[in-house]
């Protein structure tokens, strides 16, 4: 998959509850290579249930998609895999399976990064899946599961001897959850110990965080997840910065909320007037926007596309009496 990944250099991160069609059409406008949908539950599938299979709908014009399974039944992996696999055609990139989400009720259930835990049953879900489907399978997961306990590099090679074809690193430890910063040494630890692709996670919100991370680890492709939340430009400044070129200005108010209403009405066309699912998205991208605080309290009340408007035309509005404040630029990663 090296090959690929040289094709397709800049990841938007699977997201539960974020990477919805809309999200992603964003993203792969803004200079995203390629997108992953929301994580997949592979009990969900088996259960023919259909909120679990909304989540595998494709945006409009998205010719290519990453799909992330998780579970941690090698058998029902598998045959949900193949599912997936007959069911996308030659729209599916790859099948991606979650060993990394350190979310609470996935840990519990021996889902995501618990599977880090059981490298024998881990192994064991690779070999399945990778025996069920042609396309090629890999794995995301974590510098490890306890603070202090880093296992990745040796977690990678069982799952490259297992049949993977590339791995994803994510440089917290699973109790870290999202606090502190990531670590990109283990990344480079993990290059340095397989043959395989090898694509870097965590704390890229930048160009020059995507540039740090592509010569501190040598990664063949860049991952990118909370950085491009009501932030998709993100991929445009990385993707000039990683070239040499000058990075696009940041976004104006005005082309902020702009984006932010083009998204509403995009998840609209796709899931009807009911669009909650939006106020998370607002509120990322009005962040650090004036009178963004007194509109988070509408935001959360904001069903349909015109509550929505509504609350972006007062933030308009409002930014035009105070022209002289300016939207902040993102930071760069602490180092």
């Amino acid at each position: 998959m090296h090959d690929f990944f040289a094709a397709h250099p800049l990841l938007l991160a699977p997201m539960a509850g974020v990477t919805d069609e809309a999200f992603r059409a964003l993203c792969r406008e803004e200079g995203a290579s390629l997108a992953y949908t929301e994580m997949v539950s592979a009990k969900g599938l088996s259960f023919a249930n259909e909120k679990t299979r909304h989540l595998l709908r494709l945006a409009p014009g998205e010719d290519l998609v990453a799909v992330q399974l998780f579970g941690h039944e090698p058998s029902d992996m598998a045959e949900q895999a193949a599912w997936i696999e007959q069911t996308m055609g030659d729209t599916l990139a790859y099948l991606d399976i979650n060993m990394g989400c350190p979310a609470r009720k996935i840990v519990t259930k021996g889902d995501g990064s618990a599977l880090m835990c059981d490298p024998a049953l881990a192994t064991s879900i690779v070999s399945a899946v990778r025996d069920a489907v042609s396309h090629p399978v890999t794995v995301k997961f974590r510098r490890g599961f306890k603070m202090g306990e880093e296992t990745a590099p040796e977690f990678a090679r069982r799952m490259e001897a297992a049949g993977a074809c590339a791995v994803t690193v994510h440089g917290r430890f699973s109790e870290q959850l999202y606090r502190g910063n990531a670590d990109w040494d283990v990344i480079a630890k993990v290059k340095r110990a397989l043959s395989i692709p090898v694509v870097g996670n965590g704390d890229v919100r930048c160009g020059a965080d995507a540039v740090a991370l592509k010569e501190k680890t040598s990664c063949d492709a860049i991952m990118i997840g909370r950085g491009a939340e009501g932030n998709p430009w993100v991929f445009a400044q990385v993707k000039a910065a990683l070239a040499g070129d000058e990075e696009p200005t940041a976004p104006t108010i005005a082309e902020r909320l702009a984006m932010a209403r083009r998204h509403a009405h995009l998840l609209a066309e796709r899931e009807g007037r009911n669009i909650v699912r939006m106020r998370k998205h607002a509120m990322w991208y009005m962040t650090g926007l004036p009178g963004a605080s007194a509109a988070r309290g509408k935001i959360n009340a904001c069903v349909t596309t015109e509550d929505f408007d509504h609350v972006f035309d007062e933030l308009l509005a409002f930014a035009a009496e105070h022209e002289n404040v300016h939207t902040p630029t993102p930071s760069t990663r602490e180092k």
